[in-house]
């Protein structure tokens, strides 16, 4: 078993890593964001000017992925299931 968990943590080592931020568009209306601000400035924190939340998502392609096929297939990702384009903005980001 340990020389199992061994060659998975190699491959892991070698796999295509992209980074997905989603997040609301300017003029959307944020009431998780509204609330996380109000509970700061409760917390006293004086000096924000506003909070918005988004998400986050780390995506891991095999490893004979090329960038441009990573990039090509997070950005799909990302359009048709993380994020809701009528409301939300994604950012793609590769990380080797």
């Amino acid at each position: 078993m340990r020389k199992n968990l061994r060659f998975i943590l190699v491959i892991f080592d070698y796999i295509m890593k992209v980074k997905v931020y989603v997040t609301l568009k300017p003029g959307v209306l944020d009431p998780q964001g509204k609330a996380i601000h109000h509970s700061a400035e409760l917390l006293g924190f004086e000096k924000i000017a506003d909070i918005r939340q988004g998400k986050y998502f780390e995506i891991a392609l095999a490893e004979n992925t090329s960038e441009a096929e990573a990039k090509e297939t997070a950005e799909k990702i990302a359009k048709d299931v993380l994020a809701n384009p009528v409301i939300e903005d994604y950012r793609v980001e590769i990380v080797n």
